[in-house]
């Protein structure tokens, strides 16, 4: 039963299986029904499926059949209507392939005209594949011309910036061209080409700077010319926060266009070509003549071409050599100022360019590089300036070098350089001005006192009294209230000194000027330069001419008249220094004029060569004594020459009316003393051997012409007899012979009050012998005459014991 039961189950089974493959198979592709098939022959009921599928087959064709039956008669009708298409079908074919031919005949024009279309469809592809790809080269070949062109007009920099375009952009977008490959062969090429090119401007540049930095430099020291000019305007007008002008305000900032699209000209060499312009005009900028594109230039290639630091320390290299040629100076460049001014020029010329390329550069040239150029320009600059100044011998070629260094270094200080040590040197040059200017006011003082007349200023009017006054600080009452024609004490060489050295502070001060010193510094540096023109300049020619041998006792004398006036005018000099310094001479460390020391000095020099002129004429009366030493004769006048000398003595004394007293009275005495030791020394010549004592009284007629001179009192001011004591020697000596007073002169030798006091015992002791040889000689000839032997022989014997006594008292006197 139960194998029943399972058998039954597995009939059921397999039928299911095989309805759903039959299903299967209805609804599959035919394409798809094997693995379905496979299926059924893999299993065991192969058969009964067999029969189950005739089952299905045979419903399907009844349903078929059925389906047929039901639509037979409109099949029928829808054949009818088929054939009847198949009519109309036939004709509408007949007429398509009519209507095909005749399309086919038309067409043919058409499908050749479509070929021709097509071609050129073809061609317009080709084109503007073409088209397309020229555009793409074009850029290119635009980017190679216009290199081709900035390297042709020497626009370097533009052409590296267009060759690096055409490198990193143009040419990697057609690099599979060869005319690409050649291209980038020839880079390195243009690269190298333009760093040379860029060079070789550079060069130019800079040997054109060399040659025109006097002009640089010339314009630049206008400028600062022009600013201190305008700046001492201002100080004389109300100042109202008024400031220097500063660097910047000085400095012209360029804004040089690199890319520039004009070709290089004149102005890529480095200096524009600027006229000269009239001083009345705007003098142009410095920088405005210099063209520094070409350094800018190259700067930038060489900084793109990754090479700055070799432009830079090429740049630095040249430029130190060209400062070392600026720095050396000519050899002939003391001589006039121009070869200073070249000199200073060329200096500031180099340096206004780097200072330009110092701010207008971001790294070429650094501040430490500029003061180690400046710091070696300076010593340069300063060792020149000593040793070339050193030559001039020209106050004025000083003092212009003096202002020309001012401006120099003024100059200089507005573009930020220091220039302290160039003041300092000034100071330096200071002392060579001075020494120049005593030279030459010591020509100009021995021009005046040659030229001088050495006569009192004769003035016939009131105009000419005034003139004289406003020339010398003069200031007399009593020559006022006189009558014209009147004379002025001194002469004309007086008010020419005075202006001279006043002429000479003015010069001095002169020199002070722009060199930021105080009114103190000033002030000493004229008071101690005046006291060298008195105290050595004035001093020396004073003497000069005091010492010259054809002075004469009336020019002395006006010497000494002039220098107490030149003396008593050293007040209104003091005055004059204060006044245009602004010092006062009670300031502490004021320095004191010594004009008064030196016009003293002068006067005693003149008034001792007045003693010594006078002796040497009274020297020159005497050598005209012609005594007769053995003459018997009693004369009974004075010796011509004798009164000749007293008559000048008499004159000259006149002139010295004008003199102080003390030095007339001086001089007088000094004259009487000489003369009585000249006398005295007449007497005791040695070549006079015999004496008579009829020349004895001769010589003394002399003496008394001389006493009775010193009484008429020839210069007030003396006491009574005092003159005459000059010749109490020569009178005590005759009186003893004349008077031939040996017992007196003998027995009270050595007294206090002794007639004969002044009697030198030597002296009347060779006096004596000359005396004692004539009359023995005169006792030889005359030895015929018996009755005078014996006088004689007594005479002699008094003569030989008086002698004797005197050499006693000789002998006695010197131990």
């Amino acid at each position: 039963m139960e194998r029943g039961k399972m058998a039954e189950a597995e009939s059921l089974e397999t039928a299911a299986e095989h309805e759903r493959i039959l299903r299967e198979i209805e609804s599959t592709d035919t394409a798809c029904i094997g693995p379905t098939l496979r299926s059924v022959y893999d299993g065991e009921e192969h058969g009964r499926f067999m029969e189950k599928l005739e089952t299905r087959i045979r419903n399907h064709d009844r349903e078929i059949e059925k389906m047929c039956n039901f639509h037979y008669q409109g099949f029928v009708d829808s054949i009818t209507e088929l054939l009847k298409v198949r009519g109309e079908a036939q004709k509408l074919k007949n007429q398509v392939t009519d209507t095909n031919r005749k399309l086919q005949h038309e067409g043919k024009e058409l499908v050749i005209a479509m070929e021709e279309l097509k071609q050129c469809r073809l061609q317009q592809r080709n084109i503007s594949a073409t088209v397309d790809k020229l555009m793409l080269c074009l850029p290119v070949l635009e980017m190679y011309s216009k290199l081709r062109d900035q390297m042709k007009t020497k626009r370097h920099y533009p052409a590296l910036k267009t060759l690096e375009h055409l490198e990193h952009t143009y040419l990697p977008q057609v690099s599979h061209y060869r005319f690409c490959k050649v291209m980038v062969d020839n880079i390195p090429k243009l690269r190298e080409e333009i760093k040379d090119v860029s060079m070789s401007d550079l060069k130019d540049f800079l040997e054109s700077i060399r040659k025109h930095s006097d002009k640089i430099g010339e314009t630049a020291m206008k400028q600062a010319q022009q600013q201190r000019n305008l700046d001492n305007i201002v100080l004389q007008q109300p100042r109202i926060g008024s400031k220097r002008k500063s660097k910047k305000d000085a400095y012209i900032i360029f804004d040089t266009e690199i890319e520039s699209t004009s070709p290089k000209s004149e102005q890529d060499s480095g200096i524009l070509d600027v006229e000269d312009e009239e001083d009345d005009e705007e003098v142009p900028g410095a920088q405005d003549l210099v063209d520094f594109s070409p350094v800018y230039r190259c700067l930038h290639i060489y900084s793109v071409l990754g090479a700055r630091e070799t432009f830079e320390n090429y740049y630095r290299k040249q430029r130190r050599k060209q400062a070392r040629l600026v720095l050396q100076p000519p050899s002939n460049m003391h001589e006039t100022l121009d070869g200073y001014r070249k000199y200073f020029n060329q200096i500031v010329g180099f340096f206004v360019v780097e200072d330009h390329i110092l701010h207008t550069t971001q790294g070429l040239v650094n501040r430490a590089y500029i003061d180690e150029l400046w710091e070696m320009a300076l010593s340069k600059t300063i060792a020149a300036l000593r040793t070339h100044s050193s030559y001039c011998s020209d106050p004025n070629l000083v003092l212009d070098l003096k202002n020309l260094i001012v401006l120099f270094a003024d100059t200089l200080q507005v573009y930020g350089f220091p220039v302290n040590q160039l003041f300092d040197m000034l100071l330096e040059i200071r002392d060579q001005y001075s020494e120049t200017l005593l030279k030459k006011w010591a020509g100009i003082f021995r021009n005046i006192l040659d030229s001088d007349n050495y006569s009192p200023i004769p003035v016939t009017s009131e105009e000419m009294y005034k003139k004289v006054v406003g020339q010398f600080p003069f200031q007399d009452t009593e020559l006022e209230k006189q009558p014209f024609p009147k004379k002025f004490p001194f002469s004309e060489f007086v008010p020419k000194v005075y202006n001279q050295i006043k002429e000479f502070i003015y010069a001095c001060l002169k020199f002070s000027e722009d060199l930021h010193l105080s009114s103190t510094e000033v002030d000493d540096m004229i008071r101690k330069s005046t006291n060298l023109l008195l105290t050595r300049t004035l001093s020396n020619s004073l003497q000069n001419v005091i010492k010259r041998k054809n002075i004469g006792l009336t020019e002395l004398v006006q010497i000494i008249i002039n220098t107490t006036h030149l003396e008593k005018s050293c007040k209104y000099l003091e005055e004059f220094i204060t006044n245009i310094t602004n010092v006062l001479p009670e300031t502490v460390h004021t320095t004191k004029l010594y004009g008064t020391t030196t016009f003293k000095d002068a006067r005693h020099a003149a008034e001792e060569e007045i003693y010594t002129n006078l002796n040497q004429k009274i020297d020159q009366f005497l050598q005209l004594a012609d005594y007769d030493w053995m003459t018997g004769d009693l004369g009974n006048k004075a010796s011509d020459y004798l009164v000749d000398l007293i008559a000048f003595l008499r004159s000259t004394f006149a002139v010295f009316t004008h003199l102080p007293g003390k030095v007339a009275q001086t001089a007088c005495m000094s004259a009487c003393k000489h003369l009585a030791t000249s006398l005295m020394q007449l007497l005791l010549e040695a070549e006079v051997r015999q004496l008579t004592l009829g020349a004895l009284q001769q010589f003394n007629l002399d003496v008394r012409e001389c006493e009775q001179f010193a009484r008429s009192g020839p210069v007030p001011g003396f006491q009574e007899d005092t003159l005459q004591l000059a010749f109490i020697d020569l009178r005590q000596l005759l009186d003893l012979f004349i008077q031939w007073d040996w017992s007196t002169y003998l027995a009270d030798y050595g007294q206090p009050n002794c007639k004969y006091l002044r009697v030198n015992p030597k002296t009347a002791l060779t006096l004596l012998e000359k005396i004692s040889r004539e009359m023995k000689d005169t006792s030889r000839k005359n030895n015929m005459f018996a009755q005078f032997r014996k006088n004689e022989r007594d005479k002699q014997k008094l003569i030989d014991a008086v002698a004797k006594q005197l050499r006693g008292l000789t002998s006695s006197h010197h131990s």
